[in-house]
């Protein structure tokens, strides 16, 4: 008897170095081995934002060792949720995927004052959507 398939989450971002970096953070470490995770950009920067780093670390999650991933085709059709962050990011569509925009201010050039209440509002996102999912939140 197999076990059913967790649900695959892709979240997208332009330099895949902010938002998409703390959100797949996030639901990594919220949903445990309860849903897969990616992340990546269209234009990948070199690295991820350093005032992102330092506000994950505050919560406990350290992102230092990420790097910014390019966005393939392949990512999205094998994810069943695909998240754009807010950037106006083309993504590939294929259907029977679910496609969600979250709008977000944009971490970079930011200090890590200014990065706090966008990473806060990525938590409650991610939060809400492990409870859409049916996935338990890993303590």
């Amino acid at each position: 008897m197999s076990s059913p398939a967790v649900p695959s989450v892709l979240f997208v971002c332009v330099h895949n170095a902010g938002r998409s970096q703390m959100a797949a953070a996030f639901l990594s470490r919220l949903g445990g081995d309860g849903v897969q995770v990616r992340s990546a950009g269209s234009a990948p920067a070199d690295a991820v934002n350093p005032a992102v780093v330092e506000a994950m670390k505050e919560t406990g999650i350290d992102i230092s060792a990420e790097t910014p991933k390019v966005l393939t085709a392949d990512a999205v059709q094998s994810s069943d949720v695909v998240i754009t962050m807010g950037c106006g990011d083309a993504c590939p569509y294929f259907p029977g995927k679910r496609y969600l925009d979250w709008t977000l201010d944009d971490p970079a050039g930011q200090g890590v004052q200014a990065v706090r209440p966008i990473r806060d509002d990525i938590e409650r996102r991610v939060r809400g959507l492990l409870a859409e999912l049916g996935i338990e939140v890993t303590p």
